[in-house]
């Protein structure tokens, strides 16, 4: 029987498991067996695996996270790690892997590729910044609950006459702030791309206090950074694919904003609530799409390719360019949201 393999790598977000579903289910529809790869590349260096049958994905649809589980494992920062992996997926007899991940886990694929392995990739990330595809699973999921959190604090921050920022994700683009921003009447939107003015949010949001508006709501991506400074570290340790881990831009905006305003500001870190629980309808179906689209191309050995979301169609596009620059935000889209700050 020809086998492939499947695996999860980065960090996890909604819809992970409606991919592995519709994989998993058209792959045996066609003959095939499939091996999950558990916790990304490190299942492959360590041949981690475990037999994916209709039974194992019955019911996944609206679970969040991945059942194969997932890591930040780069096989080219270990010594030895790209040849186990090659090794491995000759010992599991594999036809074709794919992979499904952001642009850490799809740039190990399109080098894998090049060397000589049968890859196919799935676009995932929270932060819809994956070139060549329009949107990427778990992004609507992401701002869904998003806008629901600045819905919440509307109520609390009208209650007691303040300042609300709310922190989200967004390492190096700001597309979760910005249209969570929009859809929750965010009164200041604030991303990488767009260095931090801070006079400019605290006289925004003076104006706004001047027309009789008590509380105001802003919101920050992790990732953005003030004009004089850089972005704002939890700490200073990098993980295998050279990234640091971010955090703590809320607090320090929400010191500054009360200190230059002086109206009452607090902060809410919404965090790693963004990318658990269940996905939406939409996140369901576009992994759904991407995971058949990822098994058509390995029936068809279009290899080095990803599934893409092309206006309202799934295509195939090569995994380099995919993971050769990263999507920033719409800039058009920011002007618009611009019109309602303050």
């Amino acid at each position: 029987m020809k086998k492939i393999g499947i695996l999860t790598g980065g960090g996890d977000c909604p819809g992970l498991n409606s991919v592995i579903r519709a994989v998993v289910r058209y792959a045996i529809k066609e003959g095939y067996r499939v091996v999950g790869i558990k916790n990304g590349w490190k299942g492959l260096i360590e041949c981690d695996t475990v037999d994916l049958s209709l039974a194992t994905v019955s019911g996944i649809l609206p679970k969040g996270g991945t059942i194969i589980g997932t890591s930040r494992t780069n096989p080219y920062k270990k010594e030895g790690a790209v040849e186990k992996v090659k090794e491995n997926y000759k010992k599991l007899g594999l036809e074709a892997l794919i992979a499904i991940g952001g642009e850490d886990t799809l740039g190990v694929a399109a080098k894998l590729c090049v060397e000589g392995l049968n890859i196919v990739g799935a676009p995932k990330t929270i932060d819809n910044d994956i070139s060549c595809t329009d949107v990427t699973f778990g992004f609507d999921t992401a701002i869904n609950i998003a806008t629901e959190a600045i819905d919440r604090l509307h109520t609390t921050a009208e209650s007691h006459n303040r300042i609300m920022v709310v922190e989200v994700m967004g390492r190096h683009a700001g597309w979760i702030a910005l249209e969570a921003g929009i859809a929750g009447g965010a009164d200041v939107i604030l991303i990488p791309e767009v260095p931090i003015d801070l006079i400019e949010v605290c006289d925004l949001l003076k104006k706004r206090h001047a027309r009789g508006k008590s509380f105001s709501i802003v919101v920050v991506a992790e990732g953005a950074k003030f004009k004089e400074g850089t972005m704002v570290l939890q700490e200073e340790k990098l993980d295998q694919f050279g990234h640091v881990r971010l955090g703590g831009i809320g607090h320090i905006l929400g010191d500054e904003i009360e200190k230059n305003t002086g109206y009452e500001t607090r902060v809410t870190v919404l965090g790693h609530i963004q990318r658990g629980g269940t996905p939406t309808a939409f996140d369901r179906v576009l992994g759904t799409r991407f995971g058949v689209k990822a098994m058509e191309l390995v029936l068809k050995k279009d290899y080095g390719k990803m599934a893409a979301l092309e206006g309202n169609k799934v295509s195939a596009v090569p995994l380099k360019a995919a993971v050769s620059e990263l999507k920033t935000v719409d800039m058009e889209l920011y002007d618009i949201a611009k019109i309602f700050f303050g």
